[in-house]
């Protein structure tokens, strides 16, 4: 898509201002001002084709750990265990995993939680090993962490009631909460800041996929009524996070990439936001005005677009919400 530069924004917005070079004060004010229209522009829509990913595949939180502190099993930082966890897979059964049950991993650190066969087991210091037919093997150090000491032990990770700290030290163990949850940031992959739709499969391909309700929190995107349990991953629709302009200084020579579908809205507005500060009102409403109807053409560019599109369209059957 095509860019202008930040030094051309800026040429152009002195220029308007009717100097060949602001004074420094003046170009921390415009270079503050730049950044407010460019979050208000990035702001008036969702689905900017720049910011737009579609159908992302990302990973599904099966449950979150809170509540762990002090020492355990090697004498490890206990509060590491608390954290997201995904599902890996089933487990192959030749390592410490029983065979076709499920093994869990951490999203920030490295802790593995598979069934032994006769425990669920917390294992700060495992690795799970993806094998060619898709299943886990497990490598443990012992002790683990912690243990299932459930009289009746448990199918569900969640269900498990009591945890047993192996060793170490500390005044509470795990407390594990149930979760279908997307994370806002991935490794490796963009920060999201808005989420748009949420499908089970790959969507807008040459077949329907099943379209999730979902509410956003602070954590991330919560999915109701899964259809599996077990999925461990879910294809996002979404809008990247807003990045502000990060130059600080050489304003006018400055090649930072600028969206030049908000070039022209950002130039004119900032001009007005200048013109207030000067307490020139009336010609401020003016320039507001001219910076108004830039951005109203890029908006009806990407209506046109969306009109003509799947992405920001939903319809309802009788069975579920499909993307076609």
């Amino acid at each position: 898509m095509q860019t202008r530069t930040y030094g051309d924004l800026f040429s152009l917005i002195t220029n308007m201002i009717g100097a060949v070079e602001l004074a420094a004060d003046e170009q921390t004010q415009v270079k503050n001002f730049i950044n407010r229209r460019f979050q208000e522009a990035f702001d008036t829509s969702d689905v900017w084709p720049r910011y737009l990913v579609s159908s992302e595949e990302r990973n599904l939180v099966s449950f979150v750990i809170t509540g762990t502190d002090g020492t355990a099993g090697l004498g490890v930082d206990a509060t590491l265990i608390n954290q997201n966890y995904v599902l890996l897979g089933t487990g192959n059964g030749s390592g410490a995993e029983a065979s076709g049950t499920l093994v869990y991993s951490g999203l920030t650190n490295a802790v593995i939680i598979y069934n032994s066969g006769s425990a669920w087991t917390i294992d700060q210091l495992a690795s799970a090993a993806k094998q060619s037919d898709g299943t886990y093997v497990v490598t443990t150090n012992v002790p683990p962490e912690f243990l299932e000491t459930d009289t009746n032990k448990k199918d569900n990770v969640l269900d498990v009631e009591t945890w047993t700290r192996q060793g170490g030290s500390g005044t509470t163990g795990p407390t594990l909460t149930g979760k279908n949850l997307v994370p806002y940031a991935q490794s490796g992959k963009n920060t999201i800041g808005d989420f748009n739709r949420i499908h089970r499969k790959k969507a807008f391909l040459n077949n329907s996929a099943i379209e999730y309700d979902f509410f956003a929190d602070a954590d991330g995107a919560n999915i109701l009524n899964i259809v599996n349990t077990t999925d461990n991953t879910a294809f996002v629709t979404y809008k990247k996070q807003f990045t502000p302009f990060t130059v600080v200084s050489d304003f006018y020579n400055s090649t930072a990439e600028v969206p030049a579908e908000f070039f022209n809205y950002m130039a004119h507005a900032v001009y007005a936001d200048f013109l207030r500060v000067q307490n020139k009102q009336e010609e401020a409403i003016a320039e507001e005005n001219v910076a108004a109807k830039y951005l109203a053409q890029e908006l009806e560019k990407v209506d046109i677009r969306m009109n003509n599109s799947t992405i920001n369209k939903r319809f309802s059957t009788y069975v579920n919400r499909q993307s076609r």
